[in-house]
Parts: structure tokens; C-alpha cells; sequence
């Protein structure tokens, strides 16, 4: 646990009472401040109450009184589309907001950290795709090369949950933009930016306020290095932002397409290779195409941001080439479920969204393709330019009749449920092909969440195989 320092007998009010709410909880009251805590959910409440906290009603008039600080849940809009009534209840009487990403920037230090040999050290990860892969695999790498590493925040456990820092750690962290937004301290040694497509635009009151929503990591963050994804227009407008010239390697540049030769530092990956140049100079190379914890040109990206930033760790290229070919990949991402008879079965549950699912339809040359949920704005017209690996679309979920009206000449089967998409597929797929689970859409119509939605898939495979 990370005690959370410059609150000793304070009183702050801890809103949402999830996993991050109650870890929160925990560190402010180890720190010797008082947390009252408060949350919508009756059962919620019960449960910290059961853990002997202080539960206070924040709805009430005057709940603010005497207090020091308002700490929210990422989940919980505080701006768009409408500030949640506690929270505008905090910021009319002036109470300060912050999350926990927040009171960990401002408490992870200590004065232990005088005897360390080597400082600790903080790298952020954040970006539309892609960011719980990059975090993983920086962790990964960390961990094959020998290195202590820590890895939390919106993957694994909570950041106040993290143990206190070791001589020369390194603690990996992926942010998403509700994390990023709010932070009252944000101090990454090394930050990520992946890449920005459309999401959460309700939340952040449209495009510009999602964008900014990341930038705040790297303009009020100050990282003494920089990896940005230069494959969209932000990330180009972003590290053009961060350094002073062409030839300043304080920002490195990735791709996972273009050829970056004439910046100060930079990491490509061009058909299925990855190359790290610096000023002028090719540094290294790495074959990532039979490496199977990294299908497709999306984890090549991925692969190039991992890899920027643990050579800005002191990390040998050598090093880390054999730490991705040892990467397994994470659940319900491009994960490899198992094999029978020539085909391969590949679940990518996460691939809720247009963009994600289009890198998960380039990663295969054929593919028999389930997908279909809860669809989101605009459907999924937008994949037809990416359609032409697939040999056959199995449809399931609410947004199957929909998005058969939206997959143009593309050969498909209204199949419901998971089940029988699997089954049809399966018995359908012939060897050299992948049945391919990406949905493009939310979970939320058959599962509780993608994770579930993921599982169902590989129960149904696995009782094929």
C-alpha cells in the first residue's frame, strides 16, 4: 500500500466505493487522514461499512464542511455530459477534486529514497488501443530483463494498492483519459501516447476533450521522455508540441507503418520488422512476424512503444527481443485460444469499438469472423475497407440484423449466439484460416462485461477441441 501523504487529519471524502474507492480508503486512512466514504449503491455502502469505514451521506446539505478533499472514481463524470450531483455539490463549495492517480503522484516518494542506489522510476501508458498491451509488455520485458517492476492502475491492481518503491524500480501504469482528466499531480519519468481514435466522447464533451484529456500527461506531466504514435494527427501535433526540433530525442516517434529516419529517435515497424533509429543511425532490428503474442500490425505498434520505452530504461535491444518472443499476450486481445485441424482460434473480446476491430481484421489473411453485441454510433460501416480477409461473418447479439445491412457483399450468417456462431464457424473453417472473435461492439446485451463475453467464446472452443 502507498500511504497518502499531506492529508494527516484531514477529512476526505472518498465518492464510489469500487475497487480503486476502497484501496483509496485504505491508503488515506494509513496516511492519518479520515475518509468518508460515500457511494450510490446501497450494497456498496454496506460492504465498506463492513470494513469499518465511515460511510456519510455526501448528498446532503453541508456535507462539505471541514472538508479537505473530494477523491472520485474514474467511472464518475465530474464535467460531461453532466457533473454527478456529489461532485458538484464538492466544487461549489471549493472543495478540491482529485483521483487516486493523483494522490499517488504526490505520495509515491519518500525520504527512504535517500539510501536508494537508483531513483524509481514511473512509466504512464495511455492512448485509445493498445495501452493494456503496452503496459503489459513493458512490465514483461522488465521482469525477463531482471529488473523489480510494479504494474497497476487501470490494469491489474489499483495504484494506491502498489507496495512502497524498491531500489531502482521501475512501476508501470496504464492511465485511461478518466484517469488522465482529473489528476491533480501527474509526474511519469517516461510517458506513452499509443494512438487516439473516437471513444468516450460523451464523457469528455466530444473529440478535442478526449484528445486533451491524454495530452494533460504529457503537457502538465513534464516526462523526461516522451514515446508518442505519430500514425494519427494528434500524435504528430502532440510530439511536434513536446520537442524543440526534428533532431530533439527527448520525444521519441513510433509507427507501425511509416519509416522515421530523419528524427532524433525513433522506433518503426515496416512488414513485420521493427527498427530503431537515432540520429541517422539504424540501432537495431527485430523480426516480429513469428513472434505469436504479437499477431498483426496493431501489436507490431504496440510492440514499438514497448520497446521505446525500456531503451529509454537502459535496456539493451537484445534484451528485449527475447522478452517479446516470450510474450504471451494478454486476455481477449488477439489471444490464440488453441488450434485444430489448420485453424486457429483467436479471441479478441476487447475489440468492442470500429477501430479496434479493423487492426484485429489486418492481422489475419482469412478469417471467419464472429461479431456483432450492443452496437455503438455510426455501426460498423466504417469496416468495409477492411473486409476483405474475411471469408465469412458469423452475427450474433443485438446488432446482428444491423450490421448484416452494414457488412455490404461480405458473405454472413445471422447466428444470435455465441454458441452457434462458434459451431457454424468451426465447422465451416478450413485449414490456414482463423476464427476470429471481434466483436465491434459492447458486451453488454448477452455478457456483464467483454472479459465475460471472452470467456464464453473460449469455453466454446476449447469444448471443440
Amino acid at each position: 500500500m502507498i500511504p497518502v501523504r499531506g492529508l494527516e487529519g484531514r477529512k476526505v471524502a472518498v465518492l464510489g466505493l469500487g475497487r480503486s474507492g476502497l484501496a483509496t480508503a485504505r491508503a488515506l486512512e494509513a496516511g492519518g487522514a479520515e475518509p468518508l466514504l460515500w457511494d450510490d449503491s446501497p450494497e456498496a455502502r454496506a460492504k465498506a461499512e463492513g470494513q469499518g469505514f465511515t460511510v456519510t451521506d455526501l448528498t446532503r446539505d453541508r456535507a462539505f464542511e471541514g472538508v479537505a478533499l473530494l477523491v472520485t472514481s474514474p467511472g464518475i463524470p465530474h464535467l460531461y455530459p453532466a457533473p454527478n450531483p456529489v461532485i458538484a455539490r464538492a466544487m461549489a463549495a471549493g472543495v478540491p477534486v482529485d483521483n487516486d492517480i493523483g494522490l499517488f503522484f504526490r505520495s509515491f516518494a519518500t525520504r527512504d529514497w535517500d539510501a536508494f542506489d537508483q531513483m524509481p522510476r514511473v512509466v504512464c501508458v495511455t492512448g485509445s488501443n493498445g495501452k493494456s498491451t503496452t503496459t503489459a509488455l513493458i512490465h514483461h520485458i522488465l521482469s525477463e530483463a531482471g529488473r523489480p517492476t510494479q504494474m497497476a492502475g487501470n490494469i491489474g491492481r489499483g495504484v494506491l494498492d502498489l507496495d512502497p518503491a524498491r531500489d531502482g524500480e521501475v512501476v508501470v501504469l496504464e492511465l485511461s483519459s478518466y484517469q488522465t482528466d482529473l489528476a491533480r499531480a501527474l509526474t511519469p519519468d517516461v510517458a506513452v501516447f499509443t494512438n487516439l481514435s473516437p471513444d468516450h466522447l460523451d464523457r469528455h464533451g466530444g473529440m478535442g476533450g478526449y484528445f486533451a484529456a491524454k495530452r494533460r500527461l504529457f503537457a502538465e506531466g513534464g516526462p523526461d521522455r516522451a514515446v508518442i504514435g505519430v500514425d494519427e494527427p494528434e500524435g504528430l501535433y502532440l510530439a511536434g508540441q513536446l520537442s524543440v526540433a526534428p533532431e530533439d530525442d527527448r520525444v521519441i516517434r513510433i509507427s507501425a507503418g511509416q519509416k522515421l529516419e530523419r528524427f532524433g529517435w525513433s522506433v518503426f515497424a515496416r512488414k513485420g520488422f521493427l527498427a530503431e533509429w537515432r540520429k541517422g543511425r539504424q540501432m537495431a532490428s527485430i523480426d516480429l512476424r513469428a513472434m505469436p503474442g504479437l499477431p498483426g500490425a496493431h501489436n507490431h505498434q504496440n510492440a514499438c512503444a514497448a520497446y521505446a520505452a525500456c531503451r529509454t530504461l537502459g535496456l539493451a535491444p537484445r534484451q528485449i527481443e527475447a522478452a517479446l518472443a516470450s510474450f504471451a499476450g494478454l486476455p481477449h486481445r488477439s489471444q490464440t485460444v488453441g488450434e485444430k485441424g489448420g485453424v486457429r482460434f483467436v479471441n479478441d473480446s476487447k475489440a468492442t469499438n470500429v477501430d479496434s476491430a479493423a487492426k484485429a481484421l489486418q492481422a489475419f489473411p482469412k478469417i471467419r469472423w464472429i461479431a456483432g453485441g450492443l452496437g455503438k454510433d455510426g455501426g460498423i460501416v466504417a469496416l468495409q475497407p477492411h473486409l476483405g480477409s474475411v471469408v465469412k461473418a458469423y452475427l450474433i447479439g443485438h446488432s446482428a440484423r444491423d450490421f448484416a445491412l452494414q457488412i455490404g457483399a461480405t458473405d454472413h450468417e445471422i447466428c444470435e449466439t455465441m454458441e452457434r456462431a462458434v459451431a457454424r464457424a468451426a465447422e465451416e473453417a478450413q485449414p490456414g484460416e482463423v476464427v476470429l472473435l471481434a466483436p465491434a461492439a459492447a458486451s453488454f446485451d448477452q455478457y456483464p462485461n467483454f472479459e465475460k463475453r471472452g470467456e464464453d467464446f473460449m469455453e466454446k472452443v476449447k469444448a471443440l477441441l
